[in-house]
């Protein structure tokens, strides 16, 4: 995991703040998403390692385990400058009809982080991983593949989607994004982290979670599961989610000052070119299909805004006065 670490692409997630505007709000909140990330990886490789002690037929693997790992490490490589502003309100106001997500981008990222780090020839020669790793790693982070054309539709007991691992282990797939019951190690370290660094308490014990945890077939398929009298804890995880979003992430003065960012990245968009493949500038809306411009696109961008001399940016200022990074 280090090798990936000690990339660009992954280091760069050090200058994008976990909570975005919050930060102006609560200055405490100043943590971002490369301690999220190592987190998320940290815990993503501990379930899948209780799982894998606890029930040996599963039949989990250590490739499985460290691809899980990975794909917990990765998952966030595809967030822009002050993470959900970027796909939630800039994105949409550039290309209103895009259904461009930062999961997506963490893919593309994902696979530009290899390519350009040789990283594939140590998979294979250390850790005997192959390219339908590689595809369960992305799917883990982001869903099947499907076509540009196709609708996304939630599998039904008789379809299997999914193409790095069989249905036989689709419990798996239910780690880094539980895309049924919400459950997930995402969640558990950014309900932990976000609390600690916003002074709210977080009432939801992950350790007793895990240590009841088992997987079970429901509706004929395998799924991750806990025991009955955990109903309350698992109520605490979702009673912390909502007292986040009342309290710190749907706060109105943080909802502002995402507006008026918003506003300046709008605004400096036809003016602040960053340097992409071959060296060719492109906006920093167009980033989103360049990933070596999208390596160099943080939350700094707004600084580079207030700090540059061209007129036209200049003109950008009185959005983002009294911002800084």
């Amino acid at each position: 995991m280090v090798k990936f670490i000690d990339t660009p692409q992954f280091q760069r997630l050090r200058y994008i703040k976990q909570l975005g505007g919050c930060y102006y709000v609560f200055p405490g909140a100043s943590h971002n998403r490369f301690e999220h990330s190592i987190g998320v990886g940290y815990l993503a490789g501990e379930l899948a390692e209780t799982l894998q002690r606890k029930q040996r037929e599963l039949d989990i693997t250590d490739a499985d385990v460290l691809c899980v790992k990975l794909a917990g490490l990765c998952h966030d490589l595809g967030h822009g400058p002050f993470s959900h502003l970027f796909d939630g309100k800039f994105i949409p106001k550039v290309f209103p009809e895009s259904k461009w997500k930062h999961e997506d981008a963490s893919v593309r990222m994902l696979r530009h982080l290899i390519k350009e780090n040789d990283l594939m020839k140590v998979m294979e020669k250390d850790y005997r991983l192959d390219e339908n790793d590689v595809i369960f790693i992305e799917e883990l982070i982001v869903g099947p593949a499907k076509n540009a054309d196709e609708t996304p539709t939630t599998p039904t007991r008789h379809d299997w989607e999914y193409k790095g691992r069989p249905e036989s282990k689709s419990f798996l797939y239910e780690i880094i994004a539980n895309k049924g019951t919400g459950i997930d190690v995402d969640k558990w370290d950014y309900f932990a982290r976000d609390c600690h660094h916003l002074g709210i308490p977080n009432s939801f014990d992950l350790r007793r979670y895990m240590t009841f945890v088992r997987v079970i077939e429901v509706d004929g398929r395998l799924q991750i599961c806990t025991r009955d009298k955990e109903v309350t804890n698992i109520y605490e995880m979702f009673h912390t989610r909502s007292m986040l979003h009342r309290r710190a992430y749907q706060h109105k003065t943080s909802n502002i000052i995402e507006e008026m960012i918003t506003e300046a990245l709008v605004a400096a968009n036809d003016h602040l070119l960053i340097p992409g493949k071959d060296g060719e500038k492109v906006k920093m809306s167009e980033a989103i299909k360049d990933p070596v411009a999208f390596t160099r696109l943080t939350d700094q961008v707004l600084q580079q805004i207030q700090l540059s001399d061209d007129p036209n940016l200049q003109q950008v200022l009185h959005s983002s006065h009294g911002l800084s990074n």
